[in-house]
């Protein structure tokens, strides 16, 4: 029997195929895994680059592309014949020697640029590489038929232009070059680029080559498996490096934090830390996110990575509320009543007086008070304001005291709290004594082995706190992820500061966005560096896409009715492309707005999801369309605090508006479309 490996191309393609043909298709690779008579046989193909390609018929004018060497085969991608026929000609296969991974060359389209390139360097003496010998590239993996073009180079611009031809293996060491860096940056890139310590390199072993590859091959052994390999999100089989490494590495003997931008995939790396911990089997698993109905969706991927169901019910999947909820009830046994926010609205303005109003004050208990885990009036006096530009003498410290005193008293005596009293209390109950509860039951605490974090960014201090007590300091206890950047609420905490001295790692490559959007949603976010999880601040130098795409669409339009009516017209054309409904979304900022945009798709008989900005969190799409993006909705007037009260606090607002708005666009994989009526929002890039 062929030991087949899937491609993802080869998936992605096979699913765009018309259904009888795609149903053939799968049949015939079902019979050549199986070594039955009437399966496919490989033809040579002629006048190819690689020896080793071949083709397969696999239905009704359509053949895949492999590779193959012995008994093993690689599915590369299925295409109807005469490209199939082209694809096999122009590329070529081979093994990175540094690092042992697979790489596909367009060859073809490579030989076309070299004549310009030739041209180009008779006209300069200065070469790009000119520092660096041929032992010195081909140390770091350079192929060797890349040599030549590389010695031709003269600009940086000549290389950037190469980059959608390269291998990633390929273009991340010589990009780092390029920049000016050295040998040594240029290993760290490449190292990137692994998913498994190599061992020793033979460049001659395909099988090998795939399985340090899994971003593009995954193997299957049989019918089962290669059915779940096409049937499958891609995200559930094919991981990038980074992707792969650290939700797969053994064990680590610290807490873990991965920061990353959108689209570097963070949440898979959740998902999959999660399923690598419960095949581990050493203990129960938390795996926590910033909302019930983003755990929802986690909880239905979840389900798609992990078939076996013992290792399925060890993982629980939930958000920090409900967790400090359960807690706190089972300690109390009831469940606790909580505030809701107008009645809190209403206690704030009743303790606010003619120094400080209720914004400030609210803003003071949650950003100094509950972070801090402030008890005392002296422990506040003492105690520092980060992020609060407004000095406070010792006097008015005690008024802000007496103020939030009151409102405390007030909740205490009505027996309702708020979500964040409730998830300090809940680590109160836990204390420091969790290790010792492990495989014991113990009403009102609920330990765990591990804890993985999706959405870290927004998780207030005493949220950490909790999560902290929850598991047991110990090898694999915490695994984070977030990214400063997308933080939708005020919470800027660096974990050390809260008991989690975290090793972190950064990711660069957003696979999701094409150039085109990663570059808009850049300006859009202002590019400038973030604070919070990490000390200091983190940046986004670096942060880059690896496929071209295309440029956001904004529009402008004289009134709401006409924005609306831009709106069907924009998604009733993507669905006549041939794009299904679930693969779109609309956002808005106001409730008023999803309201119009949601009547106004089903009168249309469109049915797609519709939201408010912060419901695009942790979600993806194809297209996104973002509506209402106009002076006076964004930001939202009444989410800004005055200037005049804390200048610092309206900076901090309009960075949260502009990251609201941020994570709604960078949600779209393929094309993205921005409207608004009026006069643009002020966060639009020009």
């Amino acid at each position: 029997m062929p030991r087949l490996a899937i491609s993802p191309e080869f998936t992605r393609e096979l699913s765009t195929l018309a259904r009888p043909v795609r149903r053939d298709a799968v049949v015939a690779v079902r019979r050549f895994l199986g070594n039955s008579p009437s399966a496919p046989h490989p033809e040579r193909v002629r006048n190819s680059r690689d020896h080793r390609v071949t083709t397969l018929r696999l239905a009704d004018r359509h053949r895949a592309v492999a590779l193959r060497q012995g008994d093993t085969y690689w599915l590369i991608t299925v295409l109807p014949d005469a490209a199939a026929w082209s694809y096999a000609q122009r590329h070529r296969f081979e093994v990175n020697p540094a690092i042992g991974v697979i790489e596909t060359w367009d060859a073809e389209a490579l030989e076309r640029v070299e004549p310009a390139l030739r041209r180009s360097a008779q006209r300069s003496k200065r070469r790009l590489f000119a520092q660096f010998c041929d032992t010195d590239l081909l140390e770091i993996g350079v192929d060797r038929q890349l040599l030549r073009l590389l010695r031709l180079m003269t600009t940086e611009s000549h290389f950037e232009a190469l980059e959608p031809l390269l291998p990633e293996s390929q273009f991340a060491p010589l990009a780092a070059l390029a920049r000016g860096g050295t040998l040594t940056e240029a290993w760290r890139e490449l190292d990137a680029c692994r998913s498994s310590e190599p061992g020793v390199v033979d460049t001659a072993d395909l099988a090998a080559a795939l399985r340090r590859s899994p971003h593009l091959a995954a193997f299957a052994a049989d019918r089962d498996e290669l059915d779940r390999i096409m049937a499958l999100p891609h995200w559930c089989t094919f991981l990038y490096p980074p992707q792969h490494t650290y939700a797969n590495w053994a064990g680590y003997d610290e807490p873990v934090l991965v920061t990353g931008g959108a689209g570097t995939g963070k949440t898979i790396i959740a998902l999959h830390r999660a399923a690598h911990l419960a095949r581990a089997g050493a203990g129960a698993i938390m795996l926590v996110t910033f909302s019930q109905g983003l755990a929802t969706e986690l909880s239905a991927r979840l389900d798609l990575i992990i078939e076996d169901e013992v290792e399925r019910k060890r993982v629980e999947v939930g958000n920090v509320d409900r967790l400090a909820h359960r807690i706190v009830a089972e300690a109390e046994g009831r469940p606790p009543a909580l505030v809701g926010a107008g009645d809190l609205a209403t206690l704030w303005e009743e303790a606010a007086g003619s120094r400080f109003g209720a914004a400030f004050l609210l803003r003071e208990w949650e950003q100094v008070i509950l972070a801090q885990n402030l008890r005392t009036l002296e422990e506040y006096q003492t105690a520092s304001r980060p992020g609060r530009s407004v000095e406070l003498s010792p006097e008015s410290r005690t008024v802000v005291w007496e103020a939030v005193r009151h409102v405390v008293d007030r909740l205490r005596e009505s027996g309702r709290r708020t979500l964040l009293q409730l998830a300090s209390e809940a680590a109160a109950l836990l204390g420091q004594s969790t290790g010792d509860l492990l495989g014991q039951e113990a009403p009102g605490r609920e330990p765990y082995r591990h804890i993985v974090v999706d959405e870290a960014q927004d998780l207030h201090p005493a949220q950490w706190r909790l999560l902290r007590a929850a598991v047991p300091v110990a090898p694999d206890d915490l695994f984070i992820v977030g990214d400063p950047h997308q933080r939708m609420f005020d919470t800027r905490v660096a974990l050390s500061n809260v008991g989690i001295p975290a090793r972190r790692f950064q990711l660069k490559i957003s696979y999701r966005l094409p150039r085109e959007i990663l570059s808009w949603g850049v300006r859009l976010r202002g590019g400038g560096p973030a604070d919070g999880l990490v000390d200091g601040i983190a940046d986004l130098y670096g942060f880059r896409a690896v496929r071209n795409g295309t440029r956001p669409t904004v529009l402008g339009y004289v009134s709401p009715e006409a924005e609306i009516a831009g709106l069907i017209s924009h998604v009733s054309e993507w669905m006549e492309e041939g794009v299904p409904t679930q693969d779109i979304a609309v956002a808005a900022r106001t409730a008023e707005l999803v309201k119009a945009a949601r009547t106004a798709l089903r009168d249309a008989g469109i049915t797609v999801k519709v939201t408010m900005l912060h419901g695009m969190k942790g979600l993806e799409f194809r297209r996104v369309a973002v509506i209402g993006v106009a002076d006076g909705i964004v930001p939202a007037p009444d989410a800004l605090t005055p200037a005049s009260e804390d200048p610092t606090a309206r900076a901090h607002d309009l960075q949260r508006e502009r990251g609201l708005l941020y994570v709604a666009c960078t949600r779209a994989g393929e094309l993205l479309y921005v409207s608004y009526s009026g006069r643009a929002s002020p966060f639009l890039p020009g």
